[in-house]
């Protein structure tokens, strides 16, 4: 794999100059985001060796070399899921790029449903800790000890001092904002009543399909981790009378992200 990483940082070291130390993966409906930054330069993963293409509609499926507010980013706009029929190792290749082009910190979005009845739609949720229910896992496999332990300690994922600065943010600008833990699985279905009763009988609050194979791709890199997402969907005790359609998704986490995007701002400015 390490060949093969070393010839994607290649053609996209050819293509732009900029040397970020921290990317942005963007989940379902936060494409908004490109609104605040300046674009320098977009490349499509179909054009990347190694990479594959996004399957899902509201995933673009680019790599983005931005600038905000004087601070160079990467940003993947499309993120890769295990529904679409790909491996866990394709799907967080692209983390793996980003830490040899030189990316030391990554803020990881997505979307979420909630287990949690204090949790509503539209809320904002740091994760600060995961329940993986995967049914592969992105480090199976051979490894090569050049990308990472063979078996990383997973107790402390989530980088805190990342965690901390982003509430302070949020306190700073009257934001709320909420602590949880997230439970992955695979999709594309959606849960049951009767699987989120178990999610949150295992202990965690919200629910999704993505994150948390990137999250153990950059932690085994050596990767400074925040991971944030915004609430899709109500619990069936709150919302028995909803039905969640990838339009409801999309329209709630448009309509509820400018309170992550002004965290960020503030915070890429802040980290190293």
């Amino acid at each position: 794999m390490l060949q093969e990483i070393e010839e994607s940082v290649e053609f996209i070291k050819e293509r732009i100059e900029l040397n970020p130390i921290t990317a942005i993966v963007l989940g379902t409906g936060l494409s908004k985001l490109v609104n605040r930054i300046e674009i320098k330069k977009e490349i499509s993963y179909k054009l990347i060796p190694h990479f594959v293409p996004t399957t899902v509609e509201s995933h673009p499926g680019k790599l983005i070399f931005a600038s905000w507010k004087g601070i160079d980013l990467i940003i993947l706009s499309g993120r890769l899921h295990y529904y679409e029929g790909y491996s866990l190792q394709e799907v967080t290749y692209p983390i793996r790029v980003l830490k040899h082009l030189g990316i030391k910190n990554i803020l990881l979005t997505n979307a979420s449903g909630t287990v949690n009845p204090d949790l509503k739609a539209g809320d904002l949720v740091f994760i600060e800790d995961h329940i993986n229910f995967h049914p592969e896992n992105p480090l199976r496999g051979i490894n090569d000890s050049r990308l990472g332990l063979r078996f990383p300690d997973m107790t402390d994922v989530y980088d805190s001092h990342l965690l901390s600065s982003a509430k302070k943010i949020c306190q700073s600008k009257n934001i709320e904002f909420n602590s949880g833990i997230y439970f992955g699985l695979q999709g594309p279905s959606l849960e049951t009543k009767a699987e989120y009763r178990m999610i949150r009988m295992l202990g965690a609050d919200i629910v999704g399909m993505s994150t948390v194979p990137e999250a153990i791709v950059a932690h085994q890199s050596g990767l400074k981790i925040l991971a944030a997402s915004i609430v899709s969907n109500n619990t069936p005790d709150t919302g028995q009378n909803e039905k969640t359609t990838i339009e409801s998704v999309i329209s709630t986490i448009e309509t509820s992200s400018e309170k992550l995007f002004e965290v960020f701002e503030e915070l890429i400015q802040a980290i190293k």
